[in-house]
């Protein structure tokens, strides 16, 4: 199954999927905008081999970064409005645009489904738990065919033969990323280590 027969008929979204490619269009530069298309691809692929409604992993595979490119003054407003965690002042784009990113789905995107939703927001923390949907999206963007770094193959062949193992691959390796490059650690990375990375030490390792 391709990206192009995937037709919404669940009701997770008000839109068709060719309306939502064209939201998508508006809101992402060209090369997000085809990154999102890769990894929608990849995680269906994931979806049906791991037990996954196909439709939700489209939706959440291309909504995924539906607000990677808003400027910042958008999510602290959001932040603000909404009464979200003061905490959250404190990140950046790349904790805002999946955390805060999921509320912009809601209003926007008429996106009510707490599945897909949770998908986008933990996209790049992950959480200590994690739905089978959640983690197809954590991993289906981190393995997209134009991803290119030290360790993807070994990656991709850890996410094909066990879901689970691939989600602590990916998130021991962002933390050791993280904490080579002096870069500030977001607390429900630490959960997602603590929860996935013993868990699957022999498979990872």
């Amino acid at each position: 199954m391709s990206e192009e027969q995937i037709k919404y008929q669940k009701h997770y979204i008000p839109l068709t999927r060719d309306e939502l490619i064209e939201r998508l269009h508006l809101a992402l530069r060209p090369k997000r905008f085809n990154h999102v298309l890769r990894v929608e691809k990849t995680a269906i692929k994931l979806a049906k081999t791991n037990g996954v409604d196909p439709e939700k992993a489209s939706i959440a595979g291309l909504c995924h970064d539906y607000a990677k490119q808003r400027p910042d003054d958008v999510f602290i407003q959001v932040i603000k409005d909404k009464k979200m965690s003061p905490e959250l002042l404190n990140c950046g784009n790349a904790i805002w645009h999946g955390v805060v990113g999921a509320e912009l789905l809601k209003d926007e995107l008429g996106i009510w489904d707490e599945d897909i939703l949770n998908a986008v927001r933990h996209h790049t923390t992950g959480a200590a738990i994690m739905s089978k949907l959640e983690q197809v999206i954590y991993m289906a963007d981190y393995i997209e065919p134009a991803r290119d770094f030290d360790g993807v193959q070994t990656a991709r062949k850890i996410t094909a033969d066990d879901l689970g193992a691939g989600v602590a691959y990916q998130t021991k390796h962002t933390l050791q990323y993280l904490i080579a490059n002096n870069k500030p650690v977001y607390p429900k990375t630490i959960e997602t280590y603590n929860a996935w990375v013993p868990k699957y030490e022999r498979k990872i390792n």
